[in-house]
């Protein structure tokens, strides 16, 4: 993650459903289903101002160690989550083995 994403914290939007980080008041976000043994991450977006800033990647990351913490398993849907998982394989630890594609990590 590049430094100066560090110090922001990602936020549970539990009404909107997302988990959420605000770079200079644009929001990065991603979507998710949540039951009480795992965390579905549907989709990924980030706003134009944003591109190319590393800020999508900071976002997954801080989502994923929320993940971690909470003790859940996670549900990479997201084509982005799935394939920043892929190219970090350490985070696979926290895929729930019956998702579909697990295998593909």
């Amino acid at each position: 993650m590049k430094e100066q994403f560090e110090p922001i914290p990602v936020v549970k939007n539990e009404e909107k459903s997302r988990f959420e980080l605000d770079v200079d008041g644009h929001i990065a976000f991603i979507d998710y289903k949540e039951t009480p043994s795992n965390i579905a991450l549907i989709h990924t977006e980030a706003p134009e101002e944003l591109a190319g800033t590393g800020a999508a990647a900071a976002l997954v990351e801080k989502t994923l160690v929320y993940i971690q913490e909470s003790g859940k398993k996670l549900l990479p849907y997201c084509p982005y989550v799935f394939a920043f998982i892929k190219k970090h394989p350490e985070w696979k630890t926290l895929v729930a083995p019956h998702f579909p594609g697990y295998d593909k990590l």
